[in-house]
């Protein structure tokens, strides 16, 4: 038997596979195959890929699939290589199509890029791979004795799952000799037989009759199935029992509870006693469905719904009733009862994501597909009629491209930055009364795209930095924001190329690409550099990436870190400065100023001078402000002819640094017509002689008796010989006044200068002071006096330009053997505390 089925199978799948050449695409997306049922897993079903005109090798970057609803299973597959559908799984026949007719398995089709959607249907065909069965291997007919000929007996039906010519198609009787067999068919095609009485029954004789049943059905080979009927002859009960009509109608609706009254089965028997008493059971072959859902009761004829109903999975049931008196040789009779179920809206549409494109790029154009949904109802009519929507305020809608199949699509342009992630409520509602609906939520991301420049947190940046900052230092940080992310949003730091004095910009400041703090590579000076200004530059990590700049403005703070400079009166020969005063100098009389510069500003560059030490502090005075040195009483005999003086000046900082200077002066009757050490300032020992300065002293003090005309010609003679040599040295020549080139710095770091006499009153000259390397480099001050400044000693201090390349280099010179230290770097002067031009800033002459 198990080969006849193997060879029935094969030529119906011969049957089935010209059936499938057959049959082509009936419309643009749809295509309708059959293939039989019970086939191995990897059966060849169609070629798909040629049947719709795809390229087979695109198959797979296109995501050629099938689509179906969570769940479901997967009897057929698509392979991608070939494009050829096969059976993913064993198709049972009568496991998906419980309720017979034609079995079509729907699938949905689904390419993208571009997205296309096909509809195929595939019909499973029927094989004879069942055998009809009956209820029950063994029957008990009970006949009556005084039944007539040709008495009918209905017998049990056999059940074949198969459809068509596999499902039963007749019955065969075993020969014997009081019985035939007839077949009679059913309203519905199906066929069931009856037992013939051909031969009058004698109890007496024969109590049983055993006949052997065979069921076939109509496939190839043919398949069979029996039941033996046992046949016990009663006495005469010879009245059945009748139904009012043999097959009856009724509707239902599927909600109804169980426990509804389905329908009042009436049957009657005109007999008596316990032959008239009617029993009620469904027939031996109701299935095993029409049990769980229905109940009869013996007694009333009462058929109760049991079980729930479900007008989507069956919506007809057909019952078999049959009816039996208690007499002896009781028969049965059967009805028919066919319950229509009527639809109720009571399933929810089903939303599903087909297929799902996220994140999107948040410059997608509008119309971009961003998913495929389909909306599924499985009540009927209205009821399964369903429209479907998205929320409201989002950039998106729905497109209906098939029937209960929607694309959702762009409308406007994104930007991340405002909604990063749409959550789309997509509502599906059907047409029922009351209405249902389904409400799904679909995340959708938006992908970053580098957009947006980054942006400083300030339009520009102002840096304070203290002078005589560590190299390396921390400064200041910059910080900027990018409003993409990830990638777009990673910023790196820069300085722009630039100069500085001359000096590239990385130089002195370098910043950390990630973080954006800023760093000094060298220590500042205020002296050099008071201000200077960067551009920095954030660049993010996109493609193509973006960047913005700002401005930094970097300020250095003064610090007190130069001590004044002593700028006249300035010592020399190694001894300290020295003036003569008249011993008839009035309370008040200008001495002389002290001058001092300090190179750094503001608070720390302002001086003050003060009388540290005195031979007698009740006799002279300096002004703190100005300098001036000035007596505070009129000399008296006792007074020391020689005055010692120390002067200190002292800057207004924190900690205040100060220099000091050393005066000598001397108090004579008479005021000779020289010039005082006090005005006096060194030339270049090249050109200055030894000065008969001391001479003078010792004959204006020993020989007062001298006439005044041996005086003018000694004067005369030292003017003309000073003239003279002034015009041989380096000196400034009249009426320009040149700087004077100084020595360098020792190497003890002090600094140096020096006071040398200028030729007497009376010549056309002028006196340089030289600040040299104890200075701020390339920076010194011209004392200049006229003719007549030995009647009138004002010394004029003016910065003046460093030596030309082509001059001498200055420190070849011989230095000075007059020092005094006031500073151990060199700086640049600071103009801003220099005396007034009105200030007298040598000491005044005795008229």
């Amino acid at each position: 038997m198990g080969a006849g089925a193997g060879s029935g199978r094969g030529q119906l799948f011969l049957r089935s596979l010209l059936f499938l050449l057959l049959v082509g695409p009936t419309a643009r997306g749809q295509l309708r195959y059959a293939v039989p049922e019970e086939l191995e897993h990897g059966a060849f079903v169609a070629n798909l890929g040629e049947d719709l005109g795809l390229d087979v090798s695109t198959l797979s970057a296109r995501r050629f699939r099938i689509v179906s609803r969570a769940g479901a299973r997967q009897h057929l597959e698509v392979n991608l290589e070939n494009g050829i559908l096969f059976v993913n799984e064993r198709i049972d026949r009568e496991e998906v199509c419980e309720a017979g007719g034609t079995c079509l398995l729907h699938l949905q089709l689904l390419v993208e890029s571009p997205l296309e959607l096909y509809r195929v249907e595939v019909e499973v065909l029927d094989i004879n791979d069942h055998a009809p069965t009956f209820p029950w291997q063994e029957y008990v007919l009970e006949v009556a004795e005084s039944a007539v000929l040709g008495a009918r007996f209905p017998l049990e039906s056999a059940q074949d799952p198969d459809v068509g010519t596999n499902s039963v198609h007749t019955y065969r009787l075993s020969p014997n000799g009081f019985f035939s067999l007839e077949v009679q068919t059913r309203s519905d095609a199906s066929k069931f037989a009856e037992l013939v009485l051909e031969r009058a029954l004698d109890r007496e004789q024969q109590r049983v009759h055993r006949v052997l049943l065979t069921a076939l059905d109509g496939g190839v080979p043919e398949r069979s199935g029996t039941a033996h009927i046992l046949v016990t002859v009663l006495d005469a009960n010879d009245n059945v029992p009748a139904f009012d009509q043999p097959s009856y109608g009724v509707s239902l609706p599927e909600d109804a509870p169980a426990g509804t009254l389905v329908i009042q089965l009436n049957a009657t028997d005109l007999d008596e006693g316990p032959n008239g008493e009617i029993e009620y059971s469904f027939s031996g072959h109701a299935p095993p469905r029409v049990r769980e859902l229905f109940h009869v009761e013996p007694r009333s004829g009462q058929v109760l719904l049991k079980g729930r109903l479900d007008y989507e999975r069956a919506s007809l049931h057909e019952l078999y009733v049959q009816a039996k008196d208690r007499g002896p040789s009781a028969v049965a009779v059967h009805c028919r009862v066919l319950v229509h179920l009527l639809d109720v809206n009571d399933n929810a549409p089903e939303v599903t994501l087909t297929s799902v494109s996220t994140p999107v790029l948040e410059d997608a154009p509008p119309g971009t597909v961003i998913a495929v949904i389909s909306v599924q109802d499985r009540d009927s009519g209205d009821n399964g009629r369903v429209s479907c929507e998205v929320g409201p305020n989002v950039p998106f809608e729905l497109r209906s491209s098939f029937r209960n199949y929607y694309t959702l699509v762009t409308t406007q342009a994104l930007d991340r930055e405002v909604v990063p992630e749409y959550n789309v409520s997509i509502t599906a509602r059907d047409m029922g009364s009351p209405a249902l609906l389904t409400r799904s939520t679909l995340t959708i991301p938006v992908s970053d795209v580098n957009d947006n420049a980054p942006r400083f947190l300030q339009p520009s940046y102002s840096v304070y930095v203290m002078e005589n900052n560590a190299p390396g230092a921390s400064i200041c940080s910059v910080s900027a924001l990018d409003p993409d992310c990830q990638q777009n949003a990673y910023l790196s730091y820069s300085i722009a190329d630039g100069h500085i004095h001359g000096m590239p910009v990385g130089t002195y400041v370098s910043i950390n690409s990630d973080s954006g703090h800023m760093y000094a590579l060298r220590s500042l000076d205020y002296e050099q550099i008071r201000s200077f200004q960067i551009q920095v530059q954030a660049q993010d990590a996109g493609f193509p990436p973006l960047s913005a700049n700002v401005t930094v403005h970097i300020f250095v703070l003064d610090q007190n870190d130069n001590a004044p400079v002593i700028v006249s009166p300035m010592p020399r020969n190694g001894s300290v400065a020295t003036e003569l005063v008249p011993r008839s100098a009035r309370p008040g009389y200008l001495v002389g100023t002290v001058s001092a510069v300090d190179a750094d500003a503001g608070l720390n560059s302002r001086l003050s001078y003060q009388l540290l030490q005195a031979t007698d502090f009740t006799l002279f005075s300096v002004a703190p402000d100005t300098g001036e040195l000035r007596t505070l009483r009129s000399f008296l005999e006792q007074d020391a002819s020689r005055q010692q003086l120390v002067v200190q000046v002292r800057d207004g900082g924190q900690p205040a640094l100060s220099a000091t200077v050393s005066l000598l002066l001397s108090v004579v009757e008479t005021m000779p017509q020289t010039l005082s050490d006090f005005s006096e300032f060194s030339l270049p020992p090249e050109v200055s002689s030894s000065s008969p300065l001391t001479l003078y002293l010792l004959v204006s003090l020993g020989s007062i008796s001298f006439t005044f005309l041996l005086a003018i010609l000694i004067l005369t003679a030292i003017r003309c010989r000073g003239e003279r040599r002034s015009r041989q040295g380096d000196s400034c020549s009249p009426p320009r006044c040149h700087c004077c080139p100084g020595s360098r710095p020792s190497s003890d770091g002090l600094k140096t200068s020096n006071l040398t006499a200028q030729p007497p009153a009376g010549t056309t000259a002028a006196t340089c002071l030289d600040v040299p390397a104890g200075g701020p480099p390339g920076y010194c001050y011209k004392v200049c006096l006229g003719p007549e400044s030995a009647q009138s000693d004002f010394m004029f201090l003016k910065p003046c330009s460093p030596p030309r390349n082509n001059e001498k280099d200055p420190g070849k010179r011989s230095r000075p053997e007059q020092h005094l230290q006031v500073s151990k770097e060199a700086k640049q002067p600071n103009t801003d505390w220099l005396p007034p031009s009105t200030q007298k800033p040598a000491l005044k002459r005795y008229q």
